[in-house]
């Protein structure tokens, strides 16, 4: 029995609308990418203030996977692949960006924990996209 109404179901399983929803997904991801390559000496900047050397090759791997990854979840190929890459990487980056148990001032704590949990929150939807994108391709 459905219990979706069938305007919902239809744009639900209308290519487009996936591709729509796996572009707002990655946003964050290719905007800042874009941005790196438009601001090289910012992305550097943004490098240094982390520790994070070699400065270069942080970078170009930053820059590839944010936009690199992201075009591929868009058009839903390797889909598996793409959102495990953006869900690695922001696994990462949150560990380092965001280290909220380090933070002694209990404001500043309650801020940097809400970020954490928020890029927790879009590493499912990663995982979310990835099965959803390989049921795309099953079809």
């Amino acid at each position: 029995m459905r219990t979706t109404p069938r305007p919902i179901a239809a744009l639900l399983d209308a290519r487009g609308f996936g591709i729509l929803a796996r572009g707002v997904l990655t946003l964050p991801y290719w905007s800042s990418g874009f941005a790196k390559l438009t601001d090289l000496d910012g992305a550097f900047a943004e490098a240094a203030h982390f520790g994070l050397e070699p400065a270069g090759l942080v970078v170009a791997a930053t820059i590839f996977v944010q936009v690199g990854a992201s075009v591929l979840l868009i058009l839903g190929r390797f889909g598996w692949l793409a959102a495990g890459a953006l869900g690695v990487f922001t696994a990462m980056a949150t560990m380092i960006g965001h280290p909220f148990w380090e933070i002694a001032d209990p404001v500043a704590r309650f801020h940097d924990r809400n970020s954490f949990l928020e890029h927790v929150g879009l590493i499912g939807g990663f995982m979310l996209a990835a099965i959803l994108t390989e049921r795309e391709v099953a079809r």
